[in-house]
């Protein structure tokens, strides 16, 4: 199955709001399942710490002063590159290759910045904006779900 077919399986899983489709065509099954449960409790991985919530621009200003938490979240300016699937994580094409971008690189617009493999398809995933990368959020093998920031670019 090729790759366009997949990604307008997973747009129509999104946009239709189902749960699950599971398709088989000529020997190969593709499985596309979401979990849109509000109040499930998030899944925990093992192998590294949960992603950290990131905003893109600056908050709303508190209407009375309030005492800041010691382990609230980093706000990052910039721009946050998300993830467009769930997969895993590479900085550069292979492992004795050197990484697409480093932080304090200048970007363009469709430049690469990374690599999601998902389904045993290595993806390239490109910037949307043009800056400086500021900030890389995750490290190389990592496991990366839908719409976790990957980059901050400013």
């Amino acid at each position: 199955m090729d790759l366009r077919k997949l990604k307008k399986l997973i747009d129509l899983v999104e946009e239709s709001g189902i749960a699950e489709l599971e398709l088989t065509e000529d020997g190969e099954k593709v499985r596309i399942s979401r979990n849109f449960t509000a109040n499930a409790a998030p899944q925990q991985y093992s192998n590294y710490a949960p992603p950290q919530h990131y905003t893109t621009s600056a908050p709303a200003a508190p209407a009375a002063a309030a005492p800041v938490a010691a382990d609230a979240p980093v706000v990052e300016e910039g721009h946050a590159v998300n993830s467009p699937m769930v997969g895993t994580f590479y900085r550069s094409a292979s492992p004795d290759s050197k990484p697409f971008v480093e932080v304090g690189d200048t970007v363009a617009v469709g430049d690469t910045l990374c690599i999601i493999e998902a389904m045993k398809l290595l993806n390239e995933i490109e910037s949307d904006k043009a800056g400086v990368v500021k900030k890389i959020l995750l490290d190389n093998g990592l496991a990366v779900e839908y719409g976790e920031p990957l980059f901050i670019i400013a």
